[in-house]
């Protein structure tokens, strides 16, 4: 009875070797061991606005080809690891986009090998676990990589806020005056010869728009013209605040030239707030009354084409501005004398010399002419091979 146990016993091993492919007194060799990762490290993205953790490690110089990691997270204490990416050898970097601000995780990071077999014989090889210190994420105030930008607000404040600053004190800030402003007193001019009004129209937009802003600084200038010569001013508007500013700044400019008798309340008028309503307004009046000088200043629309054609029919002067791109092109064919693009702002400063607007054009010129040079230098650094500009420009 024992000899046939010992019989069936050999039989079943015999069988089992054959089965496994192995020769009868051979052992199956170990499975590769796979090394772990080095300095592993969990810790908060810095210069970031939150919910992120920044994983880094340095790749084992025995990593087989082939391998990549596999980074885990869990929420102490419950210890349930949850899978959040497989990462290639030679990144050693994840950021955990996933994270959320104040609550605290634990990471975990070990090798995997996909082609290779463990000691159960199935397919992919792990190693060892790293596991990291506990993190929590958190906004950061700074960002480093962005300081640059930092420093080049600061730089242009500076530039801005030092020329408002001796704008203010009396100082002769230098402003080019432009061709077109010529025209300005020549328009006025005419239409005191020929005993016609001027017409100005002051854009579609509000005072919140510095396009606004400026075309009213020149409306202070042609008011006082026109209060000098006693020429007739009618100055529509479609926007009921810019329709308040304008009328305190024809009154205002009346009385500086020492002519309030000539102000009167209709010359400063609203029409309405519908946009081709408005248009409609303004070309009937050019048509009828003929203006001998039209002033297009501000900000425009669709409707800047209309009122430009139909003012060039009547046969007036018309000086026009804006900083539009769009409605340039109208402005340009048909009108006499253009101020295109920041012409419109330096005509406003030149004008009106109000300190904050003479200190804005001085300030903002300064900082083109500062980058324009930086771009300089940096163009001749690399092309002798030197590439510092570049690096300290670049943002992420």
């Amino acid at each position: 009875m024992r000899r046939a146990i010992r019989h069936c016993l050999l039989a079943v091993l015999v069988f089992a070797s054959a089965a496994t492919g192995a020769p009868s007194g051979t052992l199956t060799p170990p499975p590769p061991e796979l090394p772990a990762p080095d300095q592993f490290v969990a810790k908060d993205r810095p210069g970031d606005s939150g919910n992120s953790i920044l994983l880094t490690w340095k790749d084992p110089a025995s990593l087989p080809a082939g391998a990549f990691f596999e980074a885990r997270r869990t929420v102490p204490p419950a210890y349930e690891w949850a899978k959040l990416a497989d990462v290639k050898a030679g990144v050693e970097r994840y950021v955990d986009a996933t994270a959320k601000d104040g609550v605290v995780y634990r990471y975990e990071l070990r090798a995997r090998h996909p082609d290779l077999a463990d000691s159960m014989g199935l397919a992919g090889v792990t190693g060892p676990a790293v596991v990291s210190e506990p993190v929590a994420s958190h906004d950061d105030w700074i960002r480093v990589e962005r300081i640059n930008s930092l420093v080049a607000c600061l730089i242009f404040l500076v530039l801005l806020m030092g020329s408002i600053w001796l704008a203010r004190r009396g100082s002769q800030l230098f402003i080019r005056r432009i061709a077109g402003l010529n025209a300005v007193d020549e328009a006025i001019g005419r239409a005191t010869e020929l005993g016609r009004k001027v017409l100005y129209v002051p854009g579609i937009a509000s005072p919140g728009d510095i396009q606004t802003v400026a075309s009213l600084a020149i409306l202070g200038h042609v008011a006082r013209a026109t209060a000098r010569y006693g020429t007739d001013l009618d100055c529509p508007n479609r926007d009921p605040l810019t329709f308040t500013s304008a009328r305190e700044t024809v009154h205002a400019a009346y009385q500086s030239e020492g002519r309030p008798d000539l102000f009167r309340e209709e010359m400063v008028n609203y029409i309405t707030y519908d946009q081709f309503a408005y248009v409609a307004a303004v070309s009937g009046r050019m048509v009828r009354e003929k203006p001998a000088a039209n002033f297009l200043i501000g900000h425009f629309f669709a409707e800047a084409l209309i009122l430009a054609e139909t003012g060039q029919t009547t046969g007036a002067i018309q000086i026009a501005g804006t900083a539009d791109p769009s409605q340039l092109p109208f402005f340009v064919a048909a009108c006499d004398y253009t101020l295109i693009g920041e012409e419109l702002y330096a005509a406003g400063a030149y004008l009106s010399r109000e300190p904050i607007l003479l200190g804005s054009i001085r300030g903002t010129d300064l900082a083109k002419a500062l980058l324009l040079l930086f771009g300089l230098v940096g163009i001749v650094s690399a092309t002798l091979g030197h590439n510092w500009a570049a690096a300290l420009l670049k943002t992420r």
